[in-house]
Parts: C-alpha cells; structure tokens; sequence
C-alpha cells in the first residue's frame, strides 16, 4: 500500500533565512512535504546543515548564500533556483533580525541595517519572485512578521517599523497579485525557539516560548491550500504570552 500523498509534492520553494530558527524549521518541513528547496542566508556553513538534514530525511534542497538586502545576489538567488528546478512555486520570506535600544539612544546604522533586512530585503525577494510567478500566473509568497507588528515592544523601533511595513506591503501586494493568481500571505509569531529569542530566553522570562515548528505547521497549511484560496493572515503564539492586553 502506497503511502499517503505528500502535500507539496512536486512544488519548488525558495526560503529565505534558511540557515536556522524559523526558516530552516519550515524549509525542513516543505521539503518533508515533497517540496524541492532553495535554502538562503548569508552564513554558507548554516545553510548546507540545513540542505544536509533535508537530505538525510530523503528530501531535496539547495543552498544559495544570499545576502537579501543586496539586489543582484537576491537575483542570483531566483535564477538559480530556476536554473535548478525550472519554476518557483513558493516563497518564504523569513530572512530578518532584531536589535533594541531606547529610541532616544537608537544608532542610525542599526536603524539601517534592519530596515534593510527585515523590510528592504524582503521587497527585494518578494518582487524577484512575483515577476517569476506572474509570468506562470501561478504561485504564493509568504511573509515571517511578528506579533510587534499588532502590539509592540518598548526600545524596539526598528524592528517594529520594519515589521509594520511588512504587513503593509503584504497587504499591498495580495492586492495587486490576485489578477494574476498569486497569493500573498503572512505569518505573526510570537515568542519562539529557534528563532530571535534563542539565546536569550530570560529576555521574554514568563512570557512563554514555543517550537518553531508550530510556525512551520501553518506555513505548510497556507502552501498546501488550492490555488483559488488563501489563508491571507495567520497569528500563532504560546498560551502563555500576554499578546492580547500587552502595552
């Protein structure tokens, strides 16, 4: 007897923070999934750790280092993985970090430097692939955002505003890309493990954590849907965590 059909069987995905925490928790996942796997990030020894756990589970991935905020790499990152696999079917953009201060003491290249990531790169990776996936009029971009973009943190500024703009932008374009039969989507997380808070748990002490595998769960979910539909907005946290009330 055949086992049973694998959820994204035959589907190419590119995920961006591939290397650790969330992102390599859902390229691992899509790829358990029957997905074929471009795994991105700027530290190569992560990423074929991740390509090599997905092998050694009988799965298919690629691992492209790819700086997002930087325009030709993120180009190089779709090229080959359409040089590999011929389509893109999916994108998870994860790729991102968090730093704080007190916004009075905020550091305008730490400013930067996460806008650049969190927000710019994100654009970079989402524009590269809905030109690929308006030309197959087919396709669904999935965007990592965070519970700070509904209620956020204090001494966050950046982190924050880059991930309000995500929302934003993924509001934008899930306008814009229906035409064309592309779905667009975003994922809020709160605490997790692996994740931002890996290494510092006693930062969020009480608040709870979860697995990022829970993530994974729905990042899986809103990929396996049928093309006509969309579960466009996804918020998923420990019990615990004061989400609602937090001020």
């Amino acid at each position: 007897m055949s086992g049973a059909a694998r959820a994204l069987e035959g589907r190419v995905a590119v995920v961006t923070g591939g290397g650790s925490g969330i992102g390599r928790t859902i390229a691992e996942a899509f790829a358990a999934e029957g997905a074929r796997v471009a795994v991105a990030g700027r530290r190569r020894e992560k990423l074929e750790e991740s390509v090599a756990a997905i092998a050694a589970a009988g799965g298919t991935a690629l691992a492209v280092p790819t700086d997002v905020a930087n325009e030709e790499q993120v180009r190089h990152l779709f090229a080959a993985t359409q040089a590999a696999w011929g389509r893109i079917d999916l994108l998870v953009n994860n790729a991102g970090g968090f730093a704080g201060a007190p916004t009075d003491e905020f550091p305008l290249q730490m400013w930067r430097d996460m806008i650049d990531t969190n927000l710019t790169g994100a654009f970079l990776c989402l524009r590269e692939a809905f030109r690929i996936m308006k030309s197959q009029r087919a396709g669904r971009i999935i965007n990592i955002g965070s519970t700070s973009a509904k209620v956020p943190r204090p001494k966050s500024a950046a982190y924050v505003a880059s991930k309000w703009g995500l929302d934003g932008l993924t509001r934008m374009l899930a306008i814009e890309a229906r035409e064309f039969g592309v779905a667009v989507s975003i994922i809020h997380p709160g605490n997790t493990v692996p994740g931002v808070w890996s290494g510092q748990e006693d930062k969020v002490k009480g608040e709870g954590l979860m697995d990022a595998s829970n993530v994974a769960r729905i990042a899986v979910l809103m990929a396996s849907l049928p093309a006509d539909a969309n579960l466009y907005e996804s918020i998923v946290l420990p019990v615990s965590m004061p989400f609602l009330g937090r001020g």
